[in-house]
């Protein structure tokens, strides 16, 4: 008996699957594939033309769940949001085969164990910008401060993605999208944190609530920079255009991350002139001025190290 092998998720996937049911079925479906038909309506097009679109453009994500919904979620986020896949991975080890074929055709090394500290520390090295994942992934990005969508089982009863919308579809691919983006744009909370950080309800400290109840507790003992010039947001573009990473604002794990994987370790006085900078590309910055740092095998940065990696970046 003839079946179906595609999953209908995303707006590409979507189609396909159209296509599929109708060869099939030996009906015509012209009308839902042309996109004339009133169910075949999807907000891609407008995303694509939307400031939202040029922000998010790029954005790091690493995908780990069932292996169905890891798959086609990395293809939805790369094909049709334009994300940069950055991990791929499952625990489900009886497809681990189609999770490998997926991730070799994004240029990665597919991660398939249901050690949680493994896809931990995974996540950790990737830097993500949004993790999609179990439940167990939520805590995870939690923990690191990364934003997170929930997309398979294991899940909360509050996270279950079908409570009330399909994930399924040209309407499921609205939902995906809504469901992915909102982690993301959640992040003009630290914006709005660093513009008050001198209010006194407002401090380094409270972190952003979406991303859990983190403390930055090594910033207000930090020494502020001698130097006192400062980079303005403007120049930020030579030193930001690499790929994005996530930001990581707690001095200790900064510390052990770059003790543990010789990531250059940051001298506190170019810690301080780099958090002058905004979120939305700070964390850009950062990168950057690690691989110059790296590239000449520098283990401290310092902020001559800073200004000289925002001088190189800018010819």
């Amino acid at each position: 008996m003839p079946y179906t092998r595609t999953v209908p998720m995303g707006v590409g996937a979507t189609r396909a699957f159209v296509a599929e049911v109708a060869a099939l079925a030996g009906v015509d479906a012209s009308a839902l594939l042309d996109g004339t038909d009133d169910a075949a309506r999807t907000r891609l097009p407008w995303y694509s033309r939307s400031v939202d679109s040029t922000y998010l453009t790029g954005k790091r994500v690493f995908v780990f769940g069932d292996a169905t919904h890891a798959i086609a979620a990395a293809r939805v986020a790369v094909d049709e949001l334009g994300f940069t896949l950055v991990g791929l991975g499952t625990y489900s080890r009886e497809f681990a085969r189609d999770v490998r074929a997926a991730a070799e055709r994004h240029g990665l090394e597919a991660l398939v164990t249901d050690d949680y500290l493994a896809v931990e520390r995974a996540i950790a090295a990737a830097a993500p910008e949004l993790v999609l994942g179990t439940q167990m992934e939520r805590h995870i990005a939690k923990r690191l401060g990364i934003a997170c969508a929930v997309i398979s089982t294991p899940i909360h009863v509050q996270d279950v993605p079908a409570r009330y919308s399909p994930v399924y579809g040209f309407e499921g691919a609205n939902v995906l999208f809504d469901s992915w983006v909102h982690p993301l744009m959640m992040g003009l909370e630290e914006h709005l944190l660093h513009m008050f950080r001198d209010d006194f309800e407002f401090h380094d400290g409270a972190g952003a609530s979406h991303l859990g109840r983190r403390t930055v507790s090594s910033i207000a003992t930090e020494p502020e920079a001698t130097n006192t010039a400062t980079i303005d947001a403007a120049s930020l573009g030579a030193i930001a255009d690499a790929t994005v990473a996530v930001e990581d604002d707690d001095a200790s794990v900064l510390v052990e991350r770059s003790t543990a994987d010789g990531t250059p370790t940051w001298e506190p006085a170019a810690e301080s002139e780099l958090r002058k900078i905004p979120f939305f590309v700070r964390g850009k910055a950062r990168r950057n001025t690690e691989r110059y740092a790296g590239e000449r095998g520098l283990a401290t940065i310092s902020l001559e190290t800073l200004y000289d990696a925002k001088a190189h970046h800018g010819r």
